[in-house]
């Protein structure tokens, strides 16, 4: 259980006092002072400091799952089993603990979370993200800042926008139209900016539609400061190239250093009146006032009385480890049965390591944190005999020795998928689950028809040569610092499964609506203008992941939504309201299994002969349950009327249209248990 600490918290906001404060140290601040403040300084990972007037260098670290830079701190969940989880409050107390780690060593400014969502699985910092949904990534990155800006440290949301794949990240252009890019590609921006008041913003490394992020007018001035964004725009790592296009952009603060956003290279762009000293001092006011609102510009982030061992910290990673674990297949071989005699086998390359994506998503665990697959089924005590087969690879299990054990076990549990030698930041990753690993399934499924695969991964995998021989199968994504302890409680049955999929697991790559335009194309002509202008054109559109199920006539392996339970839950007695600004949905679910457990209700809205062409049906609304055996909940979840509106292009704004609306209630997009009808 949660402490009371777990309550969801609002965070700091930009008062007019703050914006007061920025607007009058300007004012006492020369030109050259100004201008330093656009640059990172020091080691790359602290903006400037202007000591004549009191403003500190304020320290800013990775990353999306815990705090990285130079140190050990507590390792989260990845982002993707955030997603995976449904579950606001958890993703809260993820927020919370990274703030607690953030302050205990003196971070101001952490880079996270990264919401880039999920076309295809290729894609290396998958595992970063919160899934194919902009509605539930908007309410998990929500969530998530809440917590951490609560404890007085700044968010950084990124990378905006469009980075949905790591190959050629620095000029590939991603081109999509006005109302893909506003539907799919910008809520989970706009949620964080309007519901969580987030203080900073990065930019994405690649061009959008032609023009990079960091000097993008379109995304920053046109789109994200009219949502009311008043925060830090910051670039990242090296995306800048021009001072003019930074300039104009809207980009506040270059990041590592100040490459092109330097004295040097502003001053005869001033003097010469390209651009005015009021762009300067608006960029400036930005990063001011925001220190400002979060008290960095008064007192030293450092907070001595939290440990860097947080044990708050180490609760929410394991809280969350707990709900965020997909139960995608299970013939009945969970959860474990107990007993002397029923002998356990663990197995895989990743049984024996805490494993986590790469890049600067990347934490070490404070020594002693990390728990394996092994050590977590070890401690559930002697009445779960394990034995760990250590060998990596499928040719080393082929022994008399390894083929007994597995040939006599009662289950044999398989941690196979990927690490961050194969997944993260600055590549692509394979399809296929690295080399051996399907042989090694394969090779144990022959030997024991009670075969449990752990899946570590960013999102989906390859499972066609070896899904209809194992009995179970868990998708685990990168469970932190905790996951061994989680994962043997999920299998265990101490704690029932109740993580659902934040994306599509379509079973091939081409089923995938996105495949077809996710590598580059050539933008015209020769090879060297390919290499200098290759561009995605995301050509499926709004009818990305589970919204091109019924417009492509894809049925996928797995859907949107979808994840197992020990137990069973039935829906019943829909209600449709009118209610303030939109409609309750109100219904009651009910356990009628043999075990506790919690559910997610989910709420789709489906227009019925829509005006425009629309997706079949759109994630609108979301509750995860806790319910005993034999327990009901009567729930109600509130759909705004914005729940109901699309993107219109040539007004360049969201409309309602009038008409019939299906409201569908269930426990996934294809698995719908409720039906009821509104008229707008």
């Amino acid at each position: 259980m949660l402490s009371s600490a777990s309550a969801i918290l609002q965070a700091q906001t930009v008062t007019q006092s703050d914006k007061d404060r920025a607007a009058g140290l300007v004012r006492q601040m020369t030109l050259q002072e100004k201008i330093s403040l656009l640059g990172g300084s020091v080691d790359g990972f602290h903006t400037a400091s202007v000591p004549r007037l009191g403003i500190p260098a304020v320290r800013m670290c990775d990353g999306p799952q815990g705090v990285r830079n130079n140190t050990k701190s507590t390792l989260y969940p990845c982002g993707i089993a955030a997603a995976a989880s449904w579950d606001r409050r958890a993703v809260n107390g993820m927020g919370q603990g990274i703030g607690m780690d953030a302050r205990a060593r003196g971070v101001g400014i952490m880079l996270g979370p990264g919401v880039n969502i999920y076309r295809l699985a290729l894609n290396g910092r998958n595992f970063e993200y919160y899934g194919e949904d902009p509605f539930l990534g908007g309410e998990t990155a929500v969530s998530y800042i809440t917590g951490m800006q609560s404890k007085g440290v700044i968010s950084t949301i990124k990378h905006f926008a469009l980075n949905n794949s790591e190959y050629d990240r620095n000029t590939l252009s991603s081109n999509a139209d006005e109302r893909t890019i506003n539907e799919i590609y910008f809520p989970i921006f706009r949620a964080a900016v309007e519901k969580a008041h987030v203080g900073a913003l990065m930019t994405s490394y690649n061009p959008v539609n032609g023009i990079h992020a960091a000097e993008n007018p379109w995304l920053i001035k046109e789109n994200l400061r009219k949502w009311g964004f008043d925060g830090i725009v910051m670039s990242d790592w090296g995306s800048t190239y021009t001072s003019l296009g930074c300039v104009n952009s809207g980009l506040d603060l270059e990041m590592p250093k100040p490459y092109v956003m330097n004295y040097d290279m502003l001053k005869p762009l001033l003097d010469n009146g390209v651009i005015s000293e009021d762009q300067i001092d608006e960029k400036v006011r930005h990063i001011l006032q925001t220190l400002s609102a979060f008290g960095l510009l008064d007192k030293n982030p450092k907070d001595s009385t939290i440990s860097e061992d947080n044990l708050s910290s180490n609760e929410f990673a394991l809280n969350l480890a707990l709900e965020a674990p997909v139960l995608l297949k299970n013939d009945g071989v969970l959860p474990l049965k107990a007993g002397k005699k029923n002998k356990i086998v663990v197995m895989g390359p990743d049984s024996d390591m805490v494993p986590c994506g790469g890049g600067s998503g990347e934490v070490t665990p404070v020594d002693g944190r990390g728990i394996t697959v092994v050590q977590g089924m070890k401690a559930l005590g002697k009445m779960y005999p394990v034995k760990f087969l250590s060998k990596g690879d499928a040719d080393s299990y082929d022994t008399p020795e390894n083929v007994k054990a597995i040939e006599s076990a009662s289950s044999v549990i398989i941690a196979a998928g990927f690490d961050k030698s194969d997944e993260g930041e600055g590549r692509d990753r394979s399809y296929s689950l690295p080399k051996g690993q399907d042989e090694m399934i394969c090779f144990a499924a022959a030997h024991n028809k009670n075969v449990v695969v752990l899946i570590f991964s960013g999102g989906e995998v390859d499972m066609s040569k070896w899904s209809e021989k194992v009995a179970a199968i868990m998708m685990v994504w990168y469970p932190g610092q905790a996951g061994g302890t989680a994962i043997a409680s999920l299998l265990a049955g101490e704690v029932n499964p109740s993580g659902k999929l934040p994306i599509t697991i379509w079973g091939t790559l081409e089923k995938n609506p996105s495949a077809v335009s996710y590598k580059p194309t050539q933008a015209a002509g020769d090879k060297a203008k390919y290499k200098k202008y290759p561009y995605a054109e995301y050509k499926e559109g709004i009818f990305m992941g589970y919204r091109g199920v019924e417009h492509f006539g894809m049925q996928p392996l797995y859907p949107f939504g979808f994840g197992l339970s020990y137990t069973s839950f039935a829906f019943s007695d829909l209600s449709i309201m009118p209610s303030g600004d939109g409609y309750d949905v109100t219904f009651v679910v009910k356990n009628v299994g043999k075990m506790d457990g919690k559910e997610v209700a989910e709420v789709y809205v489906a227009p019925i002969n829509p005006k425009v062409l629309r997706p079949a049906k759109e994630l609108k609304g979301y509750e995860k349950v806790f319910l005993a055996k034999g327990k009901e909940s009567k729930m109600t979840i509130h759909l705004p009327r914005t729940a109901f509106a699309y993107y219109n292009t040539p007004s360049h704004d969201w409309q309602v249209d009038g008409g019939e609306y299906q409201i569908l209630v269930g426990a996934s997009s294809q698995d719908v248990r409720l039906k009821g009808t509104v008229n707008l």
